[in-house]
């Protein structure tokens, strides 16, 4: 064994280097946290050659007194604690005193900044954690950090970087989720000298989403304002329409902080049950307040990972609260007829996060002809269209184009709701007429209410499968198979919560034979299919006889259908409790409902659509599929040339 030596101070830096700093995505994040903490409200980013080149990041801030400045660069040197007791109660976004210090070691570093009561700024230069000047200098209120080539005197990280243009991704990702958790911070972030992002800093949420994720995200959002004790949550959640085939736009926050947790997700997602279909994820921008001894946030390096003392707290809340914002609203997708070889192309630049190439190819693509491509014999029809966009582009560029928190205050004080406020004579002005709501809340009157089911006009049957009803200036087509689905899925989850059962008896019995393992997941579960209705007997080694079976799921009344209900209780993990079993029951009752290509009376018909006046999610299916879709008057004129 070697004789132990004390590593230098150099070595120290480099080796707590690789724990802060990743990446440049890591150098930008930790410098534009500390100018957040600096109290600054307008924060310039701009990198060139994917930030490995260069990077700097201009802040508004406090800055620094020319005495701090070679105390901020060593390792453990703070403003934000001064002992162990401080950590329960830190709010700020860092605190441990080692990112100047980490990035410091492996680049070269230049540091201009300016307090308000001084004449004068200072000018510090660093190279691999060396000092190499300090100097007073003229400078505006503030704080730059210039930090060039990173991990220059490490080659071995820098080999492992990934693209240019991978890491300029990496870097605007983090900064949308910065903007995202701090609107009331101005951001602009030049990606080889072009503005990628830009956030007008008014404190309106919906604003930043505006500008992150365009209009048609933007318009279809449901406002959450819950408490649940000590903990709340606030922000928005997207209607299913704009759900993804992935995690990346659930965004969410605690206490300012951009996070990772599966908890979270969890709660967010269950809270979206039955609103949307397996294998898609929401869109969600939530921000979480709950008291700093409640949570540890000092778990990884990062930050991007915390504790919480009570998980099944957070975890109720925002089930709770996701689905509180879904609940009571009349979700019904507007289908358009229009194609897009139909529509002009506009040669605008949209937002990055609007386009389906990947960031870092967006950027290599050639700049757009400033010419819009005219479609021939649409002349009418394209004049229309670019005029509208030319509108839509002037409110663009008003920082509150959409009225948000303000908006939806407003519209509480004179008793409208969240989406009533939203469609303020502004907005209505900006949108096009056919494309006011894809998912609409009718301010007129809801479809599935009992004011509007006597105008309802019942047209008739498609394909032996789809209803057609008209109301008010719409068409509304309901697929019956998807709605008695979600009529039976209701019935016993409301049977469920009152232990009001309805036994049917079969005669015969259907005996299960079962092998070991089934025999196991039925005993587990057993006391649950009692409390639903099920009277399951013995009837011999492993065998077992069903008697009766609840009286709204005679689909379940053959053996083959029983076996797969219980093969399926294998999936569930967590916590036994009836409503685990009865995602699976729901899973199966498409055995009980009835099918396509069945046909209906009118009679039938309207028994079912007055069944789904009274579900209090009428719109989808227990597997998420929608039950109604609708179209307007208006877009079918257009189709059929009636106005242009």
């Amino acid at each position: 064994m070697g004789r132990i030596a004390v590593l230098d101070r150099q070595t120290i830096d480099q080796i707590a280097a690789g724990e802060v700093v990743e990446r440049p995505a890591s150098v930008v994040k930790e410098l534009v946290e500390n100018a957040m903490d600096a109290g600054a409200s307008q924060i310039t980013v701009e990198i060139r050659e994917g930030g490995i080149g260069y990077i700097r990041i201009t802040d508004n801030g406090s800055g620094m007194d020319k005495e701090d400045i070679p105390l901020a660069f060593l390792r453990h040197s703070t403003s934000k604690i001064r002992r162990i007791e401080d950590l329960a109660e830190v709010h700020s976004l860092g605190f441990r005193g080692e990112a100047l210090s980490s990035i410091a070691a492996v680049a070269m570093v230049e540091l201009i900044t300016k307090t308000r009561e001084c004449v004068l700024g200072s000018r510090c230069c660093l190279e691999g954690g060396v000092q190499k000047s300090l100097e007073e200098i003229g400078a505006p209120d503030g704080t730059t950090f210039i930090v060039r080539n990173l991990f220059y005197n490490t080659p071995v990280r820098k080999k492992f970087l990934r693209s240019e243009m991978t890491e300029a991704a990496a870097v605007h990702e983090m900064m949308t989720h910065l903007a995202l958790s701090h609107p009331e911070i101005s951001f602009k972030v030049v990606i080889h000298q072009q503005m990628k992002l830009q956030t007008p800093g008014n404190g309106s949420l919906k604003d930043v989403i505006y500008q992150i994720y365009g209009r048609e995200t933007a318009l279809r959002l449901l406002f959450v304002d819950r408490r649940f004790g000590p903990f709340s949550i606030t922000g928005y959640v997207g209607k299913p329409e704009i759900s993804r085939g992935n995690r990346n736009h659930e965004n969410y926050f605690v206490n300012g902080r951009y996070v990772k947790s599966k908890m979270i997700s969890k709660g967010i997602e269950d809270g979206y049950k039955t609103f949307l279909m397996q294998h898609r994820y929401p869109f969600t921008c939530l921000d979480l307040r709950i008291d700093g001894t409640m949570l540890d946030v000092n778990v990884h390096p990062t930050k991007m990972e915390l504790r919480f003392s009570d998980q099944n707290l957070v975890y109720d809340a925002l089930r709770q609260a996701v689905q509180d914002a879904l609940s009571g609203k009349e979700l019904i997708p507007e289908v358009t007829l229009g194609s897009a070889a139909e529509k002009p192309v506009l040669a605008e630049k949209k937002p990055d996060s609007e386009k389906k190439l990947p960031l870092e190819k967006v950027w290599k693509t050639p700049p757009p002809s400033k010419e819009p491509v005219r479609p021939k014999d649409k002349d009418l029809e394209y004049f229309m269209t670019e005029m509208r966009k030319r509108v839509e582009d002037r409110h663009k560029q008003k920082p509150s184009i959409l009225q948000e928190e303000n908006g939806y205050q407003a519209g509480q004080e004179t008793g409208k709701t969240a989406s009533q406020a939203e469609e303020s004579p502004d907005t209505r002005g900006t949108a096009e007429p056919a494309a006011k709501a894809e998912q609409m809340e009718l301010f007129d009157g809801k479809l599935l209410s009992k004011e509007a089911a006597v105008q309802h006009v019942i047209i008739g049957q498609l394909f032996g499968t789809y209803w057609l009803v008209q109301y008010a200036e719409r068409l509304y087509i309901i697929d019956q198979h998807a709605a008695h689905e979600k009529v039976l899925y209701e019935r016993l989850m409301k049977e469920l919560k009152e232990r009001s059962f309805q036994s049917q008896l079969l005669s015969p019995p259907v005996v299960l034979n079962l092998n070991m393992a089934e025999e196991q997941l039925f005993l587990k579960y057993r006391r649950y299919f009692a409390d639903m209705g099920f009277e399951i007997e013995n009837f011999g080694e492993r065998a077992y006889a069903v008697r009766a079976l609840p009286a709204n799921l005679p689909g379940l009344g053959s053996a083959g259908a029983l076996l797969e209900l219980i093969d399926s209780l294998s999936e569930i993990t967590g916590n036994i409790s009836s409503d685990s079993m009865l995602d699976k029951v729901a899973s199966m009752s498409c055995k009980a409902a009835v099918k396509g290509n069945h046909s209906m009376s009118s009679m039938e018909a309207k028994a079912l659509i007055d069944e789904l006046l009274t579900l209090e999610n009428p719109y989808n299916c227990p597997h998420g599929r929608p039950t109604i879709i609708s179209m307007t008057r208006h877009e079918l004129e257009k189709k059929f040339k009636r106005i242009v």
